[in-house]
């Protein structure tokens, strides 16, 4: 299992489309001189994010002089995610004021100055308060870097090509955090931990970032936008009143879902899923560092959790692959039901074996539901969605998918000794999985049978994939 995915928020990926295309849209987009540009700067960014969040949470969980408990992992969590939830609608009103090329180069390049300051906490052995207010702020930074890159996008692509972009980009922004991410875990495994080798792979993240932020000089100044219509500016509400706007927007997006039934549910399916599966994850992390190994042991234990990160990669690869011909046959709603019912089996199969081996196959396993769940919740939201909602209510799905990473072993904290081996636990998540496999059926499926789409949703309507 990992904790590196992609936000769904401010760049959704496009509807309809299968694996089969992607080296091929991967190659046509490439074409283009400055989405190379472009795409160079997010991608080594991404790679920098992956050996940031991975040493941190290796110092953290796997620092030969800490042994976490529950709550201190969720407090790391907390300091991982909530940054994007809080920030991310906001972010949007800064950057369709200023120059989004500028705002990519001084987000990253701060960021590595900020990486230098995070690295220095870690050194002097500190932990908690110190080093979370450090980390809030790099991660704090980067989400206006993501958002930017997004915004900037359709400015380096023909319009015929933006999909291709929309669908080419998270993908491998994913998979290189997936690759950093290895790397960020297997530095401190080589150095033998410690203080030190901690430092060194947050500063390798930081070199990340600053040399992402040296490969956006490499655009022209105007080149991302936002473009300024002559008298706009003057006729430009201010920086507080843009930002009341974005709170009422997503009052506007609440509203709207409860129009858009199929999209309510389909946000809820995924909301629970994700909530599950970051106590399964917490659970994990406290039973490789404090179970499977003895508290004086750091740093095997630390070894042996990788190989768990990067079969979870495999499992998100597959769901890409077998989604398309999933949702062909049994319709997207049955593959979302389905895959929530498997997270029940095969939590409760593998889950109370607490074996490392039985481990690897839960990552496999819930890494493929985990993302064929995402994939169809993000292509019911782009059908049934009215595009003027669409950007509000990604932002919701942006915060939702974030903060239920907390909110869920937030709840499971009163429940979870420090060795993470809890068998009622296990069983609770598998019926939770259970659960909400059977409501989403019941929500939906009955609902599509009778010809009655659920709260009123028109049937989904043709993507900008399907219609090219």
């Amino acid at each position: 299992m990992s904790a590196q995915a992609e936000s769904p928020g401010g760049e959704p990926p496009p509807a309809g489309r299968g694996s089969p295309s992607f080296g091929a849209d991967l190659r046509v987009v490439l074409a283009e001189r400055d989405f190379r540009k472009l795409f160079a700067s997010r991608l080594v960014s991404q790679a920098g994010d992956g050996v940031f969040n991975a040493g941190f949470t290796a110092y953290v969980f796997f620092g030969a002089s800490s042994v976490p408990n529950p709550a201190a992992a969720v407090e790391a969590f907390a300091v991982l995610y909530l940054p994007y939830s809080l920030i991310g609608p906001f972010a949007g009103v800064f950057i369709d004021r200023w120059p989004r090329r500028q705002i990519i180069v001084w987000s990253a390049l701060v960021r590595a100055a900020m990486v230098v300051g995070v690295s220095l906490i870690v050194l002097s052995g500190q932990t908690r308060l110190p080093l979370y207010i450090g980390v809030l702020a790099v991660l704090g930074a980067n989400r206006f870097f993501l958002s930017s890159v997004s915004a900037g996008t359709p400015h380096v692509v023909a319009p015929d090509k933006l999909v291709m972009a929309n669908a080419v980009a998270p993908t491998c922004g994913t998979i290189v955090g997936f690759i950093g991410g290895l790397i960020g875990i297997g530095i401190p495994y080589v150095t033998g931990g410690g203080h030190v080798g901690s430092a060194a792979t947050l500063l390798l993240g930081g070199a990340g970032y600053a040399a992402a932020g040296l490969l956006g000089l490499r655009m022209g100044r105007g080149l991302l936008g936002p473009i300024q219509l002559p008298g706009a500016q003057e006729a430009r509400p201010g920086i507080g009143d843009e930002l009341a706007d974005v709170s009422r927007g997503l009052l506007d997006g609440l509203r709207h879902l409860g129009e858009r039934r199929r999209a309510a549910y389909a946000l809820g399916a995924v909301g629970v899923h994700r909530a599950l599966y970051g106590i399964l994850l917490l659970q994990a992390l406290l039973l490789y560092r404090n179970y499977f190994y003895p508290p004086s042991n750091a740093h095997e234990a630390l070894g042996h959790a990788a190989p768990l990160v990067a079969i979870s990669a495999v499992g998100f690869g597959l769901a890409a692959v077998l989604t398309p011909i999933g949702t062909r046959r049994f319709g997207k709603d049955a593959w979302i039901a389905g895959w929530l019912a498997a997270g029940a089996v095969i939590t409760v199969t593998l889950g109370p074996t607490f074996n490392q081996v039985a481990f690897l196959a839960l990552g496999l396993g819930m890494g493929l539901s985990a993302q064929s769940v995402k994939i169809c919740v993000d292509t019911t939201v782009q059908q049934v969605v009215d595009d003027a909602y669409m950007g509000r209510v990604f932002s919701l799905y942006d915060m939702l998918y974030n903060v239920a990473w907390v909110i869920g072993p937030t709840i499971a904290v009163p429940f979870l000794p420090t060795t993470g081996k809890s068998y009622l636990v296990v069983l609770a998540i598998g019926i939770g999985y259970l659960a909400a496999a059977g409501a989403y059926a019941t929500l939906t499926l009955r609902r599509t049978a009778e010809g009655s789409p659920p709260g009123g949703s028109p049937p989904p309507r043709p993507t900008v994939a399907a219609r090219r």
